[in-house]
């Protein structure tokens, strides 16, 4: 790290650490009708968000559908009950109100912020999605337009090749392995009933989380909960879960071949789901290894030394059937060969000769003392609650969250550093020219093989 950087970091950490506890109260709510929810009240605006989730996600499509939950969540705001797609995002606007769906491998979310002087229209609004979505022709062909665009698209985006074929080494024939999207040939095939069939299936009560914060009180909230999940269906059909699995250790090194001037590299290996006992150990390792920015190994050895990454980083990727963690790393092509080589070394280093406690207390520092970063929203702390609820963590945990950071000790993270950091299983993938490095004498350019239009 520069002296520059070391002045910026430094005086972060300065600023955080100055910053008063900030006081977020959670209380669970129930309604009359039994949906639940934890809500932070904020009477300092009028702002008020509310954001939901469906367990199962992505990955629990059947194998000839993938991609309807995609095209699913993309429908939600589309027209609903007696409003066209133009007319029902025309009403939205007309109120400021912002809704929304998207998904991920696990979960299906939903959020929804407006303020409290259009708070009737925008819960009626986003009931009749919920409950009365139109989807109709015209909306489906063009979300299902989008979504074949994305799917082509990442058959050359260099950080897309690179992910899907991390996922396939990591995971097999595992859906998680699958890409969220879907393929070509599923997406074209999934039709009107589809999609009906999957809101009616998926977005159950059963599988239902809610957060919600702002300027609601309890009592209104129960009504809210009420309005927007209670005519839901009762119970979803189908998993809302993957089976379990485990991540690959076999420690194999992948290159798909393209003519850039960049090499994008990606890194897997086992890590830890979020219920482990060693998460805060593993949290606090992972910021000095690579998350922490320009205070990280990572960074510093391999851009702030020797400028060979414009980007380097990793974090831990819980997900509900299985945890790993990622590196990853964007070099100039020539540079990709060295870039890994510093990489590894510095896999070997978190565990011989390990960490230090000074390393140790900066990371505490920040991670504690940037905590508050996580509420200058009433959206993002929405959200947070319901990570809260999904990770069962209970309604206490942002008090407790602190103390279970700052108990960590250098035993704990030589210990958890023993199970993350084992150069032997990492899986790697190299996206860039074939003339950056010596392949492998099992890697092959990739099928169909050409050069894309040079893209970030």
């Amino acid at each position: 790290m520069n002296a520059v950087h070391r002045i910026v970091v430094a005086g972060f950490l300065a600023v955080v650490a100055a910053w008063p506890a900030y006081a977020v109260s959670v209380v669970e709510v129930k309604s009359a009708k039994g949906i639940s929810a934890y809500l932070s009240e904020d009477h300092s605006s009028q702002v008020i968000s509310v954001s939901f989730a469906f367990a199962g996600g992505t990955a629990v499509d059947p194998l000839d559908k993938q991609g309807l939950t995609e095209l699913g969540a993309s429908l939600f705001n589309e027209g609903a009950g007696d409003l066209d797609s133009f007319a029902f995002q025309s009403a939205l606007e007309d109120r400021a109100i912002s809704l929304g769906m998207s998904a991920d491998l696990d979960t299906i979310r939903g959020s929804l912020t407006t303020t409290s002087l259009n708070l009737t229209e925008a819960l009626r609004l986003t009931r009749l999605a919920l409950l009365q979505p139109r989807h109709e022709a015209e909306a489906i062909e063009r979300m299902r337009r989008e979504l074949l665009v994305q799917i082509a698209g990442r058959a050359e985006v260099p950080g897309r090749l690179a992910s899907r074929k991390l996922n396939l080494e990591l995971f097999g024939g595992h859906p998680y392995s699958r890409e969220q999207e879907g393929t070509a040939e599923s997406v074209q095939a999934l039709t009107r009933a589809d999609v009906q069939t999957w809101a009616k299936t998926r977005l159950t009560r059963d599988r239902l989380l809610v957060g919600v914060s702002g300027d609601i009180s309890a009592d209104k909230l129960r009504d809210l909960l009420d309005t927007l999940f209670g005519d839901l269906p009762a119970t979803g059909v189908g998993p809302s879960k993957v089976p379990a699995t485990k991540v690959s250790t076999v420690g194999k090194t992948s290159r798909i071949f393209r003519d850039l001037t960049q090499s994008t590299i990606l890194i897997g290996a086992p890590g830890l789901l979020r219920n482990d006992p060693d998460w805060y150990a593993a949290t606090v390792a992972d910021y000095i290894f690579g998350s922490g920015s320009f205070s990280s190994r990572l960074m510093n050895e391999v851009r702030e030394k020797r400028g060979l990454a414009y980007t380097v980083r990793s974090g831990l990727s819980p997900l509900d059937s299985a945890g790993y963690f990622v590196i990853s790393a964007g070099t100039r092509a020539d540079k990709a060969d060295e870039s890994l080589r510093l990489i590894r070394e510095e896999v070997v280093k978190m565990t011989a000769p390990g960490v230090t406690q000074a390393e140790i207390d900066g990371a505490k520092q920040f991670l504690t003392g940037a905590w508050p970063l996580r509420f200058t929203t009433t959206g993002r702390v929405a959200e947070l609650l319901v990570q809260i609820q999904r990770d069962h963590l209970g309604l206490d945990y942002l008090d407790r969250r602190k103390k279970l950071i700052e108990a960590v000790t250098i035993a704990d993270v030589k210990r958890v550093a023993q199970r993350l950091y084992n150069p032997k299983v990492l899986t790697v993938v190299i996206v860039g020219p074939e003339s950056a490095g010596v392949a492998s004498p099992s890697a092959k350019p990739a099928p169909n093989a050409k050069a894309p239009a040079k893209k970030s």
